[in-house]
């Protein structure tokens, strides 16, 4: 008889073994999976031999209603209540706000004790919306926090969007797993709309949103959805609120959106390195163990073409476009025509007919070349007179040494 396992299992409440991950728990004790089984098949025979018996009480006619409405349309005690008084329901509130309370802490017990079981099971993702952030400046900043937590080790990673669209938010997830070096199993989401196809969407059937379901097949993970006023396990909500709080105490003390940047970088670096309240480890330790239970990262070119921007621009007589405030050269014969520019983990390309044109890499300079397109733009206007040689010692003792970017 395996004495330990046996004390282990006796433990847990009836609830929580009908929750309990045998193979989990088998590999932590040491022993083959049917052992457990076997020991908390007993254990529940022996703990329902001692519950005693009750009598039938008021709310056992109710329940069924009560929970159905708690848990599809996110009703209150109160609403409940008296929903069930016009049903013949004769009991006090206080009856039902109890009930509705348990029924609330045994359903956030079952996603905890799921969410802490298995590495590389499962992560959760979230944003904390419009935090308001002042520069050195005055100028006010509007910026969001996506986070996201693998659930075993608790390691955090964050991203700071200035939007929450789904392209955006498909891109902090690509970074995301960039950053874990893997894939989860499963993410849980809010019920938020670049997840939901709210359209399609009912209490009882939540239906995902066309391109976020493609988006999650060839990535490698499943989507959970909390219900519709479902509180989520804790731990998630409180890092959120640590890390605006964090970045609060930074206020006037960058200038540009990418100090900022910089700033989340490291402070959830610091995040990562301390004791996690809810395991008594640390993050990035705890994550040696669970990065090997991790998916492979996918086909990088594959997850990326779903954030790729897509806009029309017209040539213009220099010969560039304006792309996002910076300008790109083209081939002269391009000027007065549209071209289509999309931009992939900071690659703009740029196409004519669907053909591929040229392309860059993003860049910060207000001008960005090619060098046979600045030739060519130079020949065929300001320094039309000289021969290539010319112009080439022009462009690089000249264009090189302006705010421009010769590639």
């Amino acid at each position: 008889m395996r004495k330990d396992v046996s004390k282990t299992i006796a433990k847990f409440t009836t609830e929580e073994l009908s929750l309990m991950n045998k193979s989990e728990m088998a590999r932590r004790l040491g022993c083959d999976r049917r052992t457990v089984s076997r020991y908390i098949d007993s254990d529940k025979v022996s703990k329902k031999e001692k519950e005693p018996v009750t009598r039938r009480k008021l709310m056992d006619d109710y329940k069924d209603i009560v929970t159905d409405k708690v848990d599809k349309y996110g009703a209150t005690a109160m609403a409940v209540y008296k929903f069930i008084q016009k049903k013949g329901y004769r009991g006090q509130y206080c009856t039902v706000a109890n009930y509705v309370r348990e029924h609330k802490n045994n359903q956030q017990k079952k996603a905890i004790i799921r969410f802490e079981t298995t590495p590389g099971l499962q992560a959760q993702a979230d944003w904390k919306e419009s935090v308001k952030m002042v520069n050195r400046r005055g100028e006010e900043f509007v910026i969001n926090i996506f986070l996201i937590v693998l659930g075993y080790s608790r390691l955090k990673y964050v991203k700071l969007t200035v939007d929450r669209t789904q392209k955006t938010l498909l891109m902090c997830l690509i970074d995301a797993f960039m950053f874990f070096d893997g894939v989860p199993h499963e993410i849980l989401f809010d019920n938020m709309s670049t997840v939901v196809d709210r359209a399609r969407t009912t209490f009882q059937h939540v239906v995902l949103d066309d391109t976020f379901r493609c988006f999650a097949d060839d990535a490698g993970f499943n989507s959970l959805l909390c219900r519709a006023y479902r509180a989520q396990t804790k731990g998630k909500v409180e890092s959120l609120a640590k890390l605006a709080g964090r970045l609060k105490v930074y206020n006037e003390e960058f200038d540009t959106f990418e100090e900022l940047e910089a700033i989340a970088e490291t402070f959830i670096a610091d995040v990562n390195a301390e004791v996690s309240q809810a395991t008594n480890e640390v993050p990035s330790e705890r994550f040696m163990h669970e990065k090997e239970h991790l998916r492979p990262m996918p086909c990088l070119h594959m997850l990326t073409s779903y954030v790729s921007f897509h806009k029309d621009y017209t040539v213009s007589p220099e010969s560039m476009i304006n792309y996002k405030g910076r300008k790109y050269s083209l081939p002269i014969h391009y000027i007065g025509k549209t071209v289509n520019v999309t931009e992939a983990d900071d690659i703009i390309s740029i196409y004519y007919n669907n053909d591929l044109v040229t392309s860059f890499n993003r860049s910060d300079k207000m001008f960005t070349y090619k060098r046979d397109h600045a030739r060519e733009i130079l020949a065929s206007d300001a320094l039309s007179h000289l021969g290539i040689p010319e112009i080439d010692a022009f462009i690089e003792n000249n264009l090189s040494k302006m705010d421009i970017l010769l590639v």
